[in-house]
């Protein structure tokens, strides 16, 4: 059925901010004969962004889709092998996408942060999408491909070793970059979610909630998102602080419905967590509490805030969806990734997963094109899975092959 389709990849939501840099990427990445179109609501103003492309992508296809119109949905997954989508927040303009996909069968790739919105599109679409053969793949960018990527090839790492299986992963995050407008109004809309509906407090909260079955989860013992301590706490070879790391609610859950997804390949007792380095000076204690009681606030007061008056004030000052830094900004940025992981034989892996570049805009941007293009080009070397899958199950070593390529450092060690 795919074999017949008109395009590779489709970019859906390039007049946005991520949406076109990614354009770009892929513009100088895919190879020559790749077929590729670009979608959005206003035909126009795709073609003007597709203007400002290199010239690679003068003559790739163009497509009228809007996230309200089902049927032109419809007709943009039937063209292709794979959607590619930066049109969010996903929770209000993602699972018509999902589902028009899981339809056709057609490979869907996006960069959603949201855990509710994923958790809405397994209980929507999951089965759908088996039935069809679609691979319907959550948050491809740095949000969450560091966090799974690194667990699975450490996992794999540890059964070539036979070192037995994962019992515990924390990984470290250090980063330079800024919040984009997207991720921004992503968060607002689940905290908007959650005042409507208080019960969504606790499936948030659930470290679960992205499980395949949580009933079948042994849940070993309380694995919290905030964190602060010393970060010798970790390894000893880690100086200084760490503290609540901002996307460790999501990408930790991503990570556990991937160790579902394999049947639990990692351990029943594997236990994942995520925190964030401040550093090592004098001023770094107050700096992890003061990141670790922010961050606390905004899950325990955030759904009152975006309350009547309180949503109207964070409209004015919050950053808008579609915006981001200049190329100097973006190209100032970095992050490094690094996850420590003790096996249930007591080897050590240390994963390491590097980048140059604002991790959610330049990073963002390289991570996701690959993500299209791997669906696209490397099938014979995809998993058999099907349905709505995390990004380390279906393309875990042609991914990080492609990302090495593209200049990220990604590798694990085993330690002594």
């Amino acid at each position: 059925m795919q074999n017949s389709r008109e395009y590779d990849l489709v970019l859906y939501g390039v007049t946005g901010f991520v949406g076109e840099l990614t354009a770009r990427y892929v513009a100088h990445a895919a190879p020559a004969g790749t077929k590729i179109a670009l979608a959005g609501r206003d035909l126009g103003r795709v073609e003007a962004a597709r203007g400002r492309l290199p010239a690679a992508a003068a003559g790739w296809g163009l497509i009228q889709a809007d996230a309200a119109n089902a049927d032109s949905l419809r007709q943009m997954a039937d063209s292709t092998r794979v959607v590619v989508t930066t049109v969010g927040p996903y929770a209000d303009y993602g699972l018509p996408l999902v589902l028009a996909c899981a339809a056709a069968g057609t490979d869907y790739a996006d960069l959603t942060g949201e855990p509710l919105f994923v958790r809405e599109s397994i209980d929507a679409a999951h089965e759908l999408a088996v039935k069809n053969s679609a691979r319907i793949v959550h948050s491809c960018g740095f949000d969450s491909v560091p966090s799974d990527l690194s667990v699975f090839l450490t996992y794999r790492q540890a059964l070539a070793e036979d070192t037995g299986e994962l019992a515990e992963s924390t990984l470290v995050a250090s980063l330079r970059g800024g919040m984009s407008g997207g991720t921004v109004a992503s968060g607002r809309g689940q905290m908007r979610a959650i005042a409507g509906d208080r019960s969504l407090q606790a499936e948030l909260d659930d470290p679960y909630l992205l499980s395949a079955d949580r009933e079948l989860e042994s849940r070993p013992g309380e694995q919290s998102d905030r964190a602060l301590a010393k970060a010798s706490s970790i390894d000893a070879s880690l100086p200084g602080w760490v503290t609540t790391f901002i996307m460790a609610q999501h990408n930790s859950r991503i990570v556990r419905r991937s160790n579902s997804l394999l049947g639990w390949a990692y351990g029943k007792d594997f236990r994942y967590r995520e925190v964030m380095s401040v550093g090592r000076s004098a001023a770094a204690p107050i700096m992890a509490a003061g990141v670790s009681a922010v961050l606390w606030a905004q899950n325990a007061l955030g759904p009152l805030a975006h309350k009547g008056f309180g949503d109207k004030v964070i409209d004015a000052i919050a950053p808008k969806p579609g915006t981001g830094p200049d190329e100097k900004a973006r190209d100032a940025g970095w992050f490094s990734m690094k996850t420590f992981t003790r096996t249930s034989g007591g080897a050590r892996y240390l994963a390491t997963f590097a980048a140059d570049g604002d991790p959610g805009y330049k990073a963002t941007a390289v991570i996701l094109g690959e993500v299209g293009l791997c669906l696209a080009l490397d099938r014979g070397e995809l998993s058999e899975l099907a349905g709505v899958l995390t990004p380390a199950p279906v393309m875990a070593e042609p991914l990080a092959r492609r990302l090495r390529a593209a200049g990220m450092t990604i590798e694990v060690e085993r330690r002594r």
